[in-house]
């Protein structure tokens, strides 16, 4: 995860908006492919109203998702809620996963006992507006995404965009089924539809799990917080600096060497100075900064000491 210098309330005004955007058309979608299906029979149409329906829900539990993420921390969540973000992308990989395989289930019938489309030019017309308006909703994500590094749109964007794929495919699907009068073909592009769920599902899970694993912030994001903390040569040697994203926030911690003539005011004033520096590049950040006496700091335990110890 990268900051974009953004304060977490810019963030999540930017998120909220995207994330009904998001809502609003999944409910759109569903109802004019409902109808589209009722008409036509298409089972490509069928598989794309599957996973329009899944996307509504997926959609609404993101749209909570980013508004709790941002809740200030309590005296449960001392680390406040950041990451009810990536359970929402987790959530829309089960549901993707879910969709790809009905979708799969139905193709193969329909592949097995193949029926004529009923009024293809409805299901075209249906499949028409659906890639026009997720096209449009994922460049609307895709600018949010530009300024923010939400996890939650960044999972709705990538369930988008096999969305804005798979309705190319059922589209080119049914426009063939019904020009050469194959039914197989819609169920072909069908299972197309599906493989390309599967793989954006996985796409979704590995960032989800990323950020709930901890994850470090990139290395470009690491150097740049050392070099903002070095900038006063009284502070010297960042080390055991570990970082984490949680939804819009991010966690820095990290060991500094300082002069130990210093006084315990004067060696305070420099500790807030440079956090202050860290905070203008990383404002959404939680930082705790520990000063160590240069050459004469003893050896700390914890836990990951031995992992501290190797890094440092």
């Amino acid at each position: 995860m990268d900051t974009h210098g953004l304060t977490p309330s810019q963030s999540a005004a930017l998120t909220r908006r995207v994330t009904l955007l998001s809502v609003g058309t999944a409910a759109i979608l569903v109802a004019i492919k409902i109808a589209a299906w009722w008409v036509s029979g298409s089972v490509a149409l069928l598989a794309s109203l599957a996973d329009s329906g899944l996307d509504l829900l997926a959609s609404l539990g993101t749209f909570f998702a980013v508004r709790y993420a941002v809740a200030p921390p309590d005296p449960e969540h001392r680390f406040g809620h950041g990451k009810a973000e990536a359970f929402a992308s987790l959530m829309q990989a089960g549901l993707v996963f879910a969709s790809a395989a009905l979708i799969a289930r139905e193709a193969i019938g329909d592949l097995l006992v193949p029926h004529a489309l009923k009024d293809a030019g409805w299901a075209l017309a249906v499949m028409v507006v659906s890639t026009v308006l997720t096209g449009l909703l994922i460049i609307a994500q895709t600018r949010v995404l530009r300024q923010t590094a939400s996890v939650a749109v960044s999972g709705d964007r990538a369930h988008y965009a096999a969305d804005l794929a798979s309705n190319i495919v059922a589209l080119a699907g049914i426009g063939l089924a019904a020009w050469l009068g194959l039914g197989s073909l819609d169920a072909v592009a069908a299972l197309i539809v599906a493989a390309l769920l599967l793989w954006g599902a996985v796409s979704v899970f590995r960032e989800a799990s990323a950020q709930l694993m901890d994850r470090e912030l990139s290395d470009e994001a690491r150097a740049r917080i050392v070099k903002l903390m070095t900038q006063d040569a009284r502070l010297t040697d960042v080390h055991q600096l570990r970082t984490r994203a949680s939804g819009p926030f991010v966690h820095i911690q990290m060991h500094v060497d300082l002069d130990p003539e210093l006084t315990l005011e004067t060696a305070h004033q420099v500790i807030v100075a440079a956090e202050k520096r860290v905070l203008e590049a990383f404002p959404s950040a939680d930082i705790i900064i520990h000063a160590d006496p240069r050459g004469r700091a003893e050896p700390h335990g914890g836990a990951f000491a031995e992992a501290n110890r190797a890094e440092g």
